[in-house]
């Protein structure tokens, strides 16, 4: 889609910028632009601080010097200025970013399979029951438990993002198949991924016992994961979750990480096509990117295996 430029560049004139520096900065918000499409990103009032720091890394590995990326800074808060005079976006997400304070992304500790299965499989869902530490109310307790372990299974055996756990609904369960649709939603891609022989029997568990227990008697709800007097904080359930993983495993530290380790490990396994489709990445390069855990993995079997004397 075309970018409509003309009210922008009316805006610089005003500011007094030269024709010359009017094309600079449009030609460098058209580089954010076609960033954001590979991002699907919608608009550019949408983006974050850190989808400007996503960019910014993109251009320094696409060849772009620290003196060019930090012009590229310059522009661009021009731009997001006027989105602010327009009434688009309350704030400027470039405005607080310095060069030399942007660090390098930091790569996940790939988890093995087993490590995965283990997290699953050690999830708590009994409670100590002891004088001195009580945590009312214990049935309802019990109940959130048991509905995170079903949660964590999505998590460490089909990789999906949270907010692609909180959005599911009742009517994308297909068990009698195996299987569970995932919708789309602002990063990822829709698509029907096969569940575990193991997970069916948990979610058919969770549904008939454990949500009716937990939804309100006169509650309706469509979603599958529900929480105790219809709440809708589903960031604080997962971030339980990942204390719970943490407990169980040092070596984890985010949800991102887990989701990393499955798209990895299903690179082992599969071609890169079906990984992008199961990954639910709209582009393959997205899908690409994660070769690069194989090829370090591959260097430390070479140095362990045949170091260098």
């Amino acid at each position: 889609m075309h970018m409509d430029h003309s009210k922008f560049r009316e805006y610089l004139l005003l500011k007094g910028y030269s024709t010359a520096s009017i094309d600079t900065t449009v030609r460098v918000v058209g580089y954010l632009w076609r960033w954001a499409k590979t991002e699907n990103i919608a608009a550019l009032s949408e983006t974050s601080y850190s989808d400007i720091l996503a960019f910014v890394r993109w251009s320094s590995e696409g060849g772009a010097s620290q003196k060019t990326v930090r012009g590229y800074l310059t522009h661009l808060r021009k731009y997001f200025d006027w989105l602010i005079s327009e009434g688009e976006v309350a704030d400027n997400p470039a405005s607080c970013i310095q060069l030399q304070g942007i660090r390098r992304q930091l790569q996940h500790e790939i988890l093995p399979v087993a490590h995965l299965q283990e997290l699953y499989a050690r999830y708590p869902v009994e409670i100590a029951y002891t004088a001195a530490k009580q945590m009312p109310p214990q049935d309802m307790n019990l109940l959130s438990r048991k509905r995170n372990k079903v949660i964590t299974g999505l998590l460490v055996c089909q990789g999906l993002r949270v907010e692609e756990i909180a959005a599911l609904q009742l009517r994308d369960l297909r068990l009698r198949e195996g299987l569970i649709q995932v919708h789309a939603q602002r990063r990822t891609a829709e698509r029907v991924l096969q569940l575990e022989s193991w997970q069916v029997c948990g979610i058919m568990e969770y549904l008939h016992d454990v949500r009716t227990q937990i939804l309100p008697a006169d509650a309706q709800r469509d979603h599958v994961f529900v929480q105790p007097q219809g709440g809708n904080n589903f960031y604080g359930v997962t971030q339980i979750i990942l204390k719970h993983l943490r407990r169980i495993n040092g070596r984890v530290k985010n949800l991102d990480q887990l989701r990393a380790s499955v798209i990895v490990h299903w690179l082992r396994k599969y071609d890169l096509r079906t990984v992008q489709y199961m990954a639910g990445h709209k582009y393959v390069s997205s899908t690409e990117a994660y070769r690069k855990y194989l090829l370090d993995g591959l260097q430390a079997d070479v140095m362990k295996y045949h170091p260098i004397v």
